[in-house]
């Protein structure tokens, strides 16, 4: 007969403040309880209707924006399973830009139902396998929903048609304008191949004291200030450019001013 002598709590392995969670009650329903609380966040800011939230950030940078993407970026999520929600809505920003708010909402509500199955007794890895069902027979239903398709070589219409949804949820009552802008800025730097379009090929200039009614695409280069001097408009003008700048490095004369003691400061 053996005699069990109790543990005496054993040595310290983590810093004070780590805090430990093993098992499907405590570690796997804590991460879900994160996400949840995550989705539930930003679900109020959704669609064009939903509300904006203001958002201080850590250099106390007040933000007022119902943009998904940048209020989690400025919340700095810490929590492991809320970083995995986080990386994956700024996946979606990269990739398409837009919807971001529906991938947080999707994976908050997929939580919660799997949540619920745990308790009934399924093991994570099971769910896991249904949910994988449930992709794949997503993927074989959505393209037959399809109610419309962008002919190639993409055209200004359908392609403003394209991004009516998307300015829509962003800029409310004014889609109709910025989707005929937005599509003609886009085609002018479109390449062949429309996937190797690059964002950054288009600029936007805000002008002080217009209105977005007043907005209009450019080809070519803006400059947002006035010119130097007196002279504004000039007919059949003769153009030099200068490929170094033309700027005054330094003043002729130097103004350093050296002080020795509190006296001379004042």
């Amino acid at each position: 007969m053996s005699l069990k002598v109790p543990n005496g709590g054993g040595p310290q392995l983590f810093k004070n403040g780590y805090t430990m969670s093993s098992g499907i009650e405590d570690a796997v329903i804590r991460n879900i309880q994160a996400v949840s609380e995550l989705s539930n966040t930003v679900r109020t800011s959704f669609g064009p209707l939903g509300r904006s939230k203001i958002v201080v950030n850590h250099l106390e940078r007040t933000f007022v924006t119902s943009d998904a993407a940048t209020i989690l970026r400025e919340l700095e999520v810490v929590h492991p399973a809320g970083k995995v929600l986080v990386q994956a809505s700024q996946q979606q920003e990269a990739e398409i830009g837009d919807r971001t708010n529906l991938v947080l909402m999707l994976a908050g509500e997929l939580l919660r139902k799997a949540e619920y199955l745990l308790t009934m007794g399924l093991h994570p890895s099971e769910i896991i396998t249904g949910y994988e069902l449930a992709r794949d027979k997503v993927d074989e239903i959505l393209p037959t929903l399809s109610t419309q398709s962008l002919a190639l070589p993409l055209s200004h219409k359908p392609l403003a048609t394209a991004l009516l949804p998307a300015l829509a949820s962003k800029q409310y009552g004014h889609e109709e304008l910025l989707s005929n802008l937005v599509a003609e800025a886009a085609l002018m730097v479109m390449p062949k191949d429309a996937r190797n379009f690059s964002v950054d090929s288009v600029r936007v200039v805000k002008i002080m004291g217009g209105g977005l009614s007043q907005s209009r695409v450019i080809k070519g280069m803006v400059f947002n200030r006035e010119p130097e001097g007196t002279v504004k408009s000039v007919k059949n003008a003769k153009i030099a450019i200068y490929t170094s700048g033309i700027d005054i490095a330094q003043t002729e004369t130097k103004g350093t001013v050296l002080l020795k003691n509190a006296d001379e400061l004042l």
